[in-house]
């Protein structure tokens, strides 16, 4: 039996005419049905092949066979391939829709040009030279924004050009390139920035991160084994009677022969030949003793684990004046290369700038228009004021409370001159503690201070910070662990925090001791 054919739609006929309207994106559905060169339904179907061609990275010139005119199509295909579109478009979905949009919009002013005067060459001529000249300043942008950002910002892959077209064409955006130019020379920062994060693990096997696993291993040990030892003659449970020479313990009937004169002389005997009749008793005793056995034992052994990377990136970056010169720029430098990071990575990037108490910019940084106004306002400010770490240092530890950014690492970037105060400090380790959190130091100085060692986990030393600068010379110093080699006192650990003393208690204990007659008599000091 055969099965019955479904019932047509009412409009399926008619619909059928611009059914390839479902392989473009609604953007382009007006243009395409609207246009004023050629047939609907040819032009439907070379807007589908060209838009698939373009994300395929290739132009086949026969996307073009039926749509629009020959003479135009060839020259149309001449002149995106003298562009290179199809390297632009290349997995870039959007982006293929706008030159798509940008094809019909060109074209269809071909009707105006005629209408003005000009030929159907000269009208095509026209359109066409409008068209390469628009994309034709675009993709120069384009190279500009990727050989800065990496990848194409989310905003240059869609019709929103305009903002960004703006923002590359100001004064802003020339301090963006020379940052960029900076970071040819800073490998290592973009390694480190990399690196930062806690959402999956590499290939790395980190040195500094081991947990401990238990392993099962035989071993000897003593166990205890438990019997009943019968002690005889011990005083205890009375069992019967036995001959015996215990007079303690003979029967009355025994005792009786003491008393008569003859008979007297029968107990001796029976006493020295150990035939008096006495009550048997004895005693249950409970032995302990200890054997060799072959048991497993769990034996923990620190196993070394993966490194872990990606996820959000925090930022905390030093804009104090102290920074001025070439400090500044490896710091600027360090801003554009997380934002480079965290764009091509797919993760979020939380920037904040300090400088003096209650000087606390926040940024957070994407790669579209906003996101690079924000950052080109910030590349081209200049650094001045005080330091105060405090501020910025408590907004990240209240950043990694919310569940976005959990799975953070923090960067702080510095000369380092500040101090942290103990309360921040413990908050600090505190969160290290309890949610893993990394901080690392991006030292661009001479020398760690004490309150950069007390702050960071790992600090990495740019040593000719000055060269990029005004004065093209190395540091003075042969290392950056000065502090530590000549006054290592003066490093806080976590060993001498702990006996160490407020100075209200200090003064307390030092008064005890005056007053029991401890101190010393003639300066009153203890």
């Amino acid at each position: 039996m055969k099965a019955e054919s479904a019932c047509p739609f009412l409009f399926e006929a008619k619909e059928q005419r611009i059914a390839a309207l479902d392989g473009l994106s609604r953007k382009l559905w007006l243009g395409a049905a609207t246009h004023t060169q050629g047939d609907l339904e040819p032009r439907l179907q070379a807007l589908v092949s060209l838009r698939a061609a373009l994300v395929a990275g290739r132009l086949p010139r026969d996307a073009l066979a039926g749509w629009p005119a020959p003479t135009l199509a060839t020259a149309l295909a001449a002149t995106m391939e003298q562009l290179g579109l199809a390297g632009y478009c290349a997995d870039q979905l959007e982006l293929a829709d706008t030159v798509l949009l940008s094809i019909l919009f060109h074209l269809d002013f071909i009707v105006d040009y005629r209408d003005r005067g000009a030929s159907e060459a000269q009208a095509m001529g026209m359109a066409l030279s409008a068209f390469a000249e628009d994309w034709k300043e675009r993709c120069g942008q384009i190279d500009e924004l990727v050989e800065v950002f990496g990848l194409l910002p989310e905003d240059g892959k869609n019709t929103r050009w305009d903002m960004i077209r703006g923002l590359l064409r100001s004064e802003g955006w020339q301090d963006v390139v020379r940052i960029r130019r900076l970071l040819e020379r800073l490998p290592e920062l973009s390694r480190l920035i990399r690196n930062l994060g806690r959402a999956q693990q590499n290939e790395v096997i980190d040195e500094f991160s081991h947990k401990s696993i238990p392993i099962m291993e035989q071993a000897i040990a003593q166990r205890p084994d438990g019997r009943t030892v019968r002690v005889p003659d011990l005083p205890g449970q009375t069992r019967g009677v036995q001959r015996s020479d215990r007079f303690a313990r003979m029967l009355p009937a025994e005792a009786m022969l003491l008393g008569h004169p003859t008979l007297r002389m029968v107990w001796h005997a029976r006493r020295a030949e150990r035939t008096l009749l006495c009550y048997e008793d004895d005693d249950r005793m409970q032995e302990i003793r200890l054997h060799e056995a072959l048991v497993w034992r769990p034996n923990p052994q620190p196993v070394p684990e993966r490194h872990l990377e990606m996820g959000p990136i925090i930022i905390c970056v030093d804009t104090s004046g102290s920074m001025q010169g070439g400090a500044e720029a490896v710091a600027k430098a360090t801003v554009l290369e997380a934002v480079r990071t965290a764009h091509a990575q797919k993760r979020a990037c939380h920037v904040f700038a300090f400088g003096g108490p209650d000087e606390v910019v926040e940024m957070e940084l994407a790669v579209d228009a906003q996101g690079i106004e924000r950052l080109m306002r910030f590349l081209g400010q200049a650094f001045c004021g005080g330091t105060d770490i405090c501020g910025p240092l408590e907004k990240a530890i209240a950043k990694l409370e919310d569940k976005r950014w959990q799975l953070a690492d923090l960067l702080v970037a510095s000369d380092g001159e500040f101090g942290a105060t103990r309360e921040v400090t413990a908050r600090l380790d505190r969160i290290k503690a309890e949610c893993g959190l990394r901080v690392q130091g991006f030292l661009i100085g001479d020398r760690e201070t004490i309150g950069l060692l007390e702050v960071c986990d790992d600090i990495y030393w740019v040593r000719d910070w000055r060269r990029y600068g005004a004065f093209n010379v190395e540091s003075p110093l042969q290392s950056k662990s000065v502090t530590a080699t000549f006054f290592p006192g003066a490093l806080r650990s976590s060993q001498s925090r702990q006996p160490s003393a407020f100075a209200d208690a200090a003064a307390l204990a030092v008064r005890a001791g005056v007053q029991r007659g401890e101190g010393d008599a003639d300066t009153g000091a203890a």
